[in-house]
């Protein structure tokens, strides 16, 4: 079946990455400052501000306000603008043109340094680095490796200078890309193209650091894509502070958390500021830097009430009009909000059976005649409100370049399968289950999973699973390679392959399945998933 997403796009030449080996670094760490502020001997003109941001997340209004905060303060300051990552990827101007609007968008804003986030993979590795070498500003990663050669596809830091200082910029990725994003890192014949180093990404930083400081840089600043929370690899920006010496700054990303400012101790005994703006651009990052080099200081601004550039906003709104002709087209209406959050704003779908993650895994069983539907909730983005929905709402809550498969594997991996994604309980988790034709209860406490039943479709009552028995479940290639669902449907035996994109399953669910309405079935979660001890 032929894809909606199959546009012809404004493309730009594919130039090969840049395959640097690595700066050289001095056989030891800078001796670390006694004070967490850097003393500059000579006092420059203006002070220094760094906007920054994270997780954008294709959030493209923000742009025009982020560069219109820039160019509100460029005559009193030297001003750059960063990004730690998360950019190409989870709205609709980013899924039908895989990226490239998004890049227009920036290139229009004018970056001085990004990094890359793991969905910033999403395309494929070979479409990343072609969409960053067209936005033409520093890329900066100390360890993203090509497999073939060994060398490192980008820059590990950049150096500016504003004024008479230099600043250098360090980039680092979260190594569980290599995981989440298992896809991105093959050929379509399975050949592995590109690494991600994982058991020595502190050292990489710090060679880095110690590069850019035997060449001169008055402040080093990391710009990562490693979040606060520990994971499988146990690297984040916490331990990257705890195990280096010589950086300034850590402006971090990944785990959308809105963090004004917090002070973390280094190898060294200094404190360290490490900042993160939540996520879709609603906050601006603002570090200062003072004239005397004495105040390194940092705020996050509301974007709410500043004032756009109207540079930007004409390029956000030239991209808005391409993208209305096929966002607008209607699908369909619900009588009620399609939800993926809690009343608080915390991530249910991470958590818990939501109607959304019904919705959905209705749509993959039902449409691909499986006897399983199942989603990972990370998947599921956006909140839709009821009323109309239009085709810009379903990408938005399905906003990934996924296609579906459906895949035969016995009861026993199921069982397998939903104990592995509820290990994360209390905590948001990428891999929780949103499910169709199946019931189970969760033990949060105890981490366990039970009373497993999958539905008899000829009976519509539910059967307890057979752990011997095989059964088809219809799901994400997200999913099937090891990216998703804790990478238990790697090795299962495909059924049905690259049928459609997800978001064109749940168009066609709701147009042909529910004749275009979406009703009181959905008005709220099913209780397929029952907690039994939270």
């Amino acid at each position: 079946m032929k894809s909606i997403f199959h546009y012809s796009l404004l493309a730009a030449g594919l130039i090969s990455a840049a395959t640097l080996t690595g700066c050289k670094s001095s056989s030891k760490a800078p001796k670390a400052p006694e004070k967490q502020t850097t003393v500059v001997k000579k006092t420059q003109d203006k002070s220094i501000v760094i906007l920054y941001e994270n997780d954008v997340h294709c959030g493209i209004d923000g742009y025009a306000k982020l560069a219109g905060l820039r160019d509100a303060i460029a005559d009193t300051a030297y001003v750059a603008v960063v990004s730690s990552g998360d950019y190409l990827q989870g709205g609709t101007a980013g899924a039908i043109s895989k990226g490239k609007y998004i890049v227009d968008i920036m290139k229009s804003v004018g970056y001085d340094a990004v990094t890359l986030g793991n969905h910033e993979f999403d395309y494929k590795t070979p479409r990343m680095i072609e969409l960053l070498n067209y936005l033409a500003a520093p890329v900066v990663n100390v360890n993203l490796k090509d497999s073939q050669t060994g060398n490192f596809v980008f820059m590990p830091y950049v150096m500016k200078k504003y004024g008479t200082k230099k600043v250098a910029f360090v980039g680092v990725t979260t190594p569980t890309t290599r995981y989440t994003e298992e896809y991105a890192f093959f050929d379509n014949d399975g050949k592995q193209l590109y690494e991600l180093c994982e058991k020595n990404v502190y050292e990489l930083v710090q060679n880095a650091v110690n590069s850019a400081r035997s060449h001169g840089a008055n402040y080093v600043i990391v710009l990562s894509h490693l979040g606060e929370d520990d994971n499988d690899l146990h690297v984040e920006s916490h331990g990257l502070i705890a195990n280096t010496m010589g950086i300034d700054v850590v402006l971090d990303g990944h785990t959308h958390s809105v963090v004004p400012h917090e002070y973390v101790t280094d190898k060294g005994g200094r404190k360290v500021l490490i900042s993160q703006t939540g996520t879709k651009l609603n906050n601006i990052g603002k570090l200062y830097i003072s004239k005397d080099g004495v105040t390194i200081s940092n705020e996050l601004v509301p974007t709410a009430n500043i004032k756009e550039s109207p540079i930007v906003k004409h390029t956000t709104d030239s991209i808005k009009a391409l993208s209305e002709n096929f966002t607008s087209r209607h699908v369909g209406t619900s009588d009620y909000k399609l939800r993926i959050l809690d009343d608080k704003g915390n991530q249910q779908v991470r958590l818990a059976e939501t109607n959304a993650g019904d919705l959905v895994a209705d749509a993959f069983r039902i449409v691909i005649g499986s006897q399983i539907g199942m989603t990972n909730g990370g998947g599921i983005r956006t909140e839709v409100n009821a009323g109309e929905l239009k085709m810009g709402n379903i990408i938005d809550l399905l906003p990934y370049d996924n296609y579906l498969y459906e895949v035969e594997v016995e009861g026993s991996t199921i069982a397998q399968l939903l104990t592995k994604c509820i290990q994360g309980l209390p905590h948001e988790n990428g891999d929780f289950p949103q499910v169709s034709g199946l019931k189970f209860d969760i033990d949060a406490k105890a981490h366990q999973v039970s009373n497993i039943k999958v539905l008899n479709t000829k009976t519509n009552e539910y059967e307890p699973i057979k752990m011997n028995s095989l059964y088809t479940i219809a799901t994400t290639d997200y999913c099937i390679t090891g990216g998703g669902m804790g990478g238990i449907l790697k090795d299962s035996k495909v059924t049905k392959s690259s049928v459609m994109i997800y978001s064109e399953a749940l168009v066609e669910y709701i147009s042909n399945n529910l004749n275009g309405h979406v009703g009181k079935e959905y008005a709220a979660p099913q209780g397929r998933i029952n907690f039994i001890n939270k």
